[in-house]
This record gives C-alpha cells, sequence and structure tokens, in this order.
C-alpha cells in the first residue's frame, strides 16, 4: 500500500478528486433523491464523509505531516490561514456543511451538497494549482 506522502503531487490530487466524484456518484446512485431533497441518510452520510475525506487528502499532501498526534479540524484551519484566507473560507465551509452536516446529521437538501461540492472542487483545485507551482 502507498502512502500518500509517498504519492506525486499529479497522483494525490487525482485521488482527490476520485474521491469527490465516489461522493457524487454515491447520491447520483443511491441517494433517492426526491424534490430536492436526498432521502436516503445512510447515503448522504456516506458521500458527506467521502467527499470531506477528498478534501483532506489534497491538503495532507499539500501539508505534509503534522508530527505529533492526528490532524484536527483546526490544524488544517491554523495552516491554511497561513496561505490563504479564501480557501479557509472555503475549507470551514466544506468542513460544516461536508463533515457536520451531511456526514454527521444525514442532511441531504441539494442545494447543501452542491455548495459543499463546489467548495470541495474549489480546494482541490487551489491544492494542485500550488503543488503545480511548487
Amino acid at each position: 500500500m502507498i502512502k500518500k506522502q509517498e504519492l506525486s503531487a499529479q497522483d494525490a490530487i487525482t485521488e482527490a478528486k476520485r474521491y469527490l466524484n465516489n461522493a457524487k456518484d454515491i447520491l447520483r446512485e443511491k441517494g433517492a433523491k426526491e424534490g430536492g431533497h436526498y432521502r436516503d441518510a445512510k447515503y448522504i452520510k456516506m458521500a458527506g464523509h467521502t467527499a470531506y475525506s477528498g478534501v483532506l487528502f489534497a491538503l495532507d499532501h499539500y501539508f505534509g505531516k503534522k508530527g505529533k498526534g492526528r490532524k484536527d479540524v483546526d490544524w488544517y484551519r491554523v495552516n491554511l490561514s497561513k496561505e490563504d484566507r479564501k480557501i479557509l473560507d472555503s475549507f470551514t465551509t466544506v468542513y460544516e456543511q461536508l463533515h457536520l452536516v451531511m456526514a454527521y446529521d444525514g442532511v441531504g437538501h441539494d442545494e447543501v451538497v452542491k455548495i459543499g461540492f463546489r467548495e470541495a472542487e474549489r480546494i482541490i483545485a487551489w491544492a494542485e494549482t500550488r503543488t503545480e507551482a511548487a
């Protein structure tokens, strides 16, 4: 098994995008969308977690290892605040919409999903641009 840090920058971004595409597929295929809401909480939660994991995958590769202990949301916020305040805002949205609202609460309003996925794509694209420039 290849560890995140052993991947090339492009492979890490490709993997992060794959996570996000998998999340979209989960909702499309199993989310049971009716009238602007996804109805199956199990798949809403799964999609939210998968998309959020993709964002973390891209950021983990970009920022590297923390050192001791596990990374938490504050670690990402501190690092992003040093790099780009607008992406920090996107990360806050992703954390709230994908991780808390979808993955924990199972809320499947299609606007929540769209916002979360849009901001996830923005963060992954940001990480891609930054890793290409390095």
